[in-house]
């Protein structure tokens, strides 16, 4: 019940942040732009032909980078906040992605209408982390290259009405891409 009440309140906080608040006329931070550019430049493959020995201390980096940058108050722009989030959204603990949650918030407050989609990411992704279920759906594993899963994840808390509003996909829709996932990762998968 606490969770469930922990939920709401951080739904509603998103939503009521004062219209001031969300103006603020800036020009994107360069150095974060290209920070988000080297973080999406190994995934735009296909997840097959990542090195991750060679990404995973890039994306370390880039996190450290990031924090300082974040921490000076170098960023004013809904982009700059989307991007760091994506930057933690990558990251190996639950306090990376508690973070990439709290930022694409920010980044939403700030005009970023894709970052909706980033809290719901990021919001399943820390559940997951510490060991709950997602709400949203967003996440999808295939730990054995053959079987996709989004378990544990609790289908009921969030409706499909909810989940549009966020730029998620609909139950439906998920069972759709799910398939496809673990489609493409057996096609691949070695024999």
């Amino acid at each position: 019940m606490r969770f469930r009440l922990a939920l709401a309140t951080a739904l509603l906080a998103a939503t009521s942040i004062p219209a001031a608040a969300q103006t603020v006329a800036s020009a994107d931070n360069a150095e974060m732009t290209a920070i988000y550019a080297g973080d999406q430049a190994p995934r735009s493959g296909s997840g097959a032909t990542i090195d991750w020995s060679v990404v995973t201390p890039q994306d370390e980096a880039r996190r450290a980078r990031t924090r300082e940058l974040l921490d000076s108050g170098a960023f004013r722009t809904g982009s700059d906040f989307f991007n760091a989030a994506t930057v933690f959204q990558h990251g190996s603990t639950p306090a990376d992605f508690m973070l990439a949650h709290t930022l694409a918030v920010v980044a939403a407050a700030r005009g970023r209408s894709d970052a909706a989609f980033m809290a719901a990411a990021s919001l399943d992704r820390y559940l997951q982390a510490v060991g709950h279920a997602q709400v949203y759906g967003t996440q999808y594993r295939t730990p054995d290259r053959r079987n996709t899963t989004q378990e544990p994840y609790d289908r009921t808390l969030v409706s499909d009405a909810l989940r549009q509003a966020l730029d998620v996909r609909t139950l439906a829709e998920q069972e759709v891409h799910r398939r496809e996932l673990e489609e493409s990762y057996r096609r691949t998968a070695p024999r």
